[in-house]
């Protein structure tokens, strides 16, 4: 993919960021969602791109827009997108922290197509990458991560969802001794925190959504972290559904590379709210100011966007609360 694509994409997370913080702290999630669906879905048509959303808002039948096997973009390369316009919908409407406006992007047929389910999920940055394994206890895999940060358990940070499935990890990672940062929404911002110097964050653990999962892991591809996965079905309907997608083996333990296949992927994500390593969206009068990130695996670069945008010079795709 062309490397001139990565602010064009940028445009697209900020127009859907910027939509959505409008209603931030209303309470009203489904607005939220809607405001970022709307601007992202218009922001794509002036993308050079031939793109098919493979993870997005929910299936044909279940979504207006962006939905599973949408087609997007203006015309180009063919790309397969996964894409969350709002990733912490709860965080937007009760005017927490975290929330942002995320996507993937790889070349035609380089995402894994994730069926709408949980997933258990291990991420970890660059240092520590190869020495996990989901398969072994939450202190093996604590241990290991703090000999390759040349550090001591307790000096680890661990991020999780809180949720009751998750009481036996915490009192597992709490007996071995590291610290423990909950979460109510959103594990997407933390996956990547895990790969980035300075955000106090040094391994995600857990069960999430299996969307979030494969944008997460591109993510850490970029970053050159690590994170292995594995499907978390509920019940028939999970597994039959996994398996429509063309997952046989519902129980393998997933890779980065079998999330994210080849050389070649875009991560982009704008905040909506604030968060440990990006900035929420900010109003002024006539305007906004966005802070985002936009990772290329290729080439390995990582930006940082700060941008002021001006309603009134160009149009952003937003339409107003």
């Amino acid at each position: 993919m062309d490397r001139e694509l990565a602010l064009e994409f940028v445009r697209v997370t900020e127009a859907a960021a910027i939509a959505s913080g409008r209603w931030m702290g209303k309470g009203e999630k489904n607005a939220a969602d809607g405001a970022a669906v709307d601007a992202m879905r218009e922001a794509f048509d002036s993308v050079a791109i031939n793109g098919r959303v493979v993870i997005g808002e929910g299936e044909m039948d279940e979504a207006p827009m962006l939905y599973i096997g949408e087609d997007v973009g203006a015309g180009g390369m063919e790309v397969d997108i996964a894409v969350d316009p709002v990733e912490g919908t709860t965080l937007v409407a009760k005017g927490l922290p975290g929330a942002i406006a995320v996507l993937a992007i790889a070349p035609r047929g380089g995402l894994l197509h994730a069926p709408d389910m949980y997933m258990e999920k291990i991420c970890v940055g660059p240092k520590a990458a190869g020495k996990i394994d989901i398969n072994a206890p939450v202190t093996q895999n604590l241990k290991a991560v703090a000999t390759a940060l040349d550090r001591k358990v307790e000096d680890l940070t661990v991020v999780i969802l809180d949720r009751d499935r998750h009481s036996k990890i915490i009192n597992e990672i709490r007996e071995a001794g590291a610290r423990i940062k909950l979460i109510t929404d959103g594990d997407v911002s933390p996956a990547i925190n895990v790969a980035i110097d300075g955000t106090g964050v040094h391994m995600m653990i857990g069960i999430g959504g299996a969307p979030e999962g494969v944008i997460a892991a591109t993510a850490l591809k970029c970053l050159g972290g690590d994170m292995q996965a594995r499907l978390y079905p509920e019940n028939q309907s999970d597994i039959d559904r996994a398996m429509k997608m063309g997952i046989t083996d519902i129980n393998k333990v997933l890779t980065i590379d079998d999330m994210v296949y080849g050389d070649d992927a875009f991560f982009v994500a704008t905040a909506i709210t604030q968060g440990d390593l990006l900035n929420g969206v900010r109003y002024f009068g006539g305007g906004a100011r966005t802070h985002s990130i936009v990772m290329r695996y290729k080439s390995g670069t990582v930006r940082f966007v700060d941008a002021i945008h001006k309603f009134d010079r160009k149009p952003l795709f937003v339409k107003r609360v």
